[in-house]
C-alpha cells in the first residue's frame, strides 16, 4: 500500500505532536550504601548529604605523575610512572624483585579503589595496576578469580600467590604481619 507525501506528512505532525505532551516518571537512583545498593530517595537525611559530596574519578583525564620506588634489599630504583591511559596506569619491572610484587585490580568508577591505590603507592613492592574496564584487564581478573574492585593480591619472587586484600584496612594488617615477622 502505497502512501501519499501529505499521509506521511500528516502522520509525523501527529507523531510530533505526540512526542511535545509526553511526560515521564520520576527517575529512581539506586547507589551503594553500607555494602549494598539501595534507592537514594529512602536514605536518612545524613548518608542523602554525603551522597551529594561525592565525586566520581576519572582516570582518564589525570596528569602523569611520577613516582620512585626502592626496595630494601635492592640498591636500585624504579619508576613508576602513572599515565591517563586505562590500559595500564603503571608498571614496572616485577622480575627484578626479591620480595615479590603485587597486581592491583581497579575499576575507573570504584569509589573504594583510591585510597587502596594511594596506599599501594607507598609501599616499597614492585607492581602494576589493571583496569577491569578494559577487555584485556576484565579477562586477566577473570582468570585469576578476581570478582571485585579493588582487590589487591601478593606474590611471592617466584610468583606464587601469598595473600589478597580489597580493602586499606586488610592491607595494613597483611603488612604490619610482614614487618613484625621481618
Amino acid at each position: 500500500m502505497a502512501r501519499s507525501l501529505q499521509q506521511i506528512e500528516n502522520e509525523i505532525a501527529q507523531v510530533q505532536a505526540e512526542l511535545s505532551s509526553v511526560q515521564g516518571t520520576e527517575t529512581e537512583v539506586y547507589a551503594r550504601i553500607v555494602g549494598y545498593y539501595r534507592a537514594v530517595r529512602n536514605w536518612n537525611r545524613g548518608k542523602r548529604d554525603e551522597f551529594n559530596h561525592r565525586k566520581l574519578f576519572d582516570i582518564e583525564n589525570t596528569e602523569t605523575t611520577s613516582y620512585t620506588l626502592t626496595t630494601p634489599e635492592q640498591s636500585s630504583t624504579y619508576e613508576l610512572t602513572e599515565k591517563s591511559s586505562l590500559n595500564d596506569d603503571f608498571f614496572i619491572n616485577q622480575e627484578s624483585s626479591k620480595e615479590g610484587y603485587y597486581e592491583l585490580f581497579t575499576k575507573k568508577t570504584c569509589p573504594n579503589c583510591p585510597p587502596v591505590k594511594d596506599f599501594m603507592k607507598n609501599i616499597s613492592l614492585p607492581g602494576k595496576n589493571i583496569d577491569v574496564d578494559t577487555d584485556l584487564g576484565l579477562s586477566e581478573a577473570a582468570e585469576k578469580g578476581v570478582f571485585a574492585s579493588p582487590t589487591v593480591i601478593l606474590y611471592d619472587s617466584e610468583g606464587n600467590e601469598k595473600a589478597r586484600a580489597h580493602t586499606v584496612e586488610e592491607l595494613s594488617l597483611i603488612f604490619e604481619k610482614v614487618a613484625v615477622g621481618a
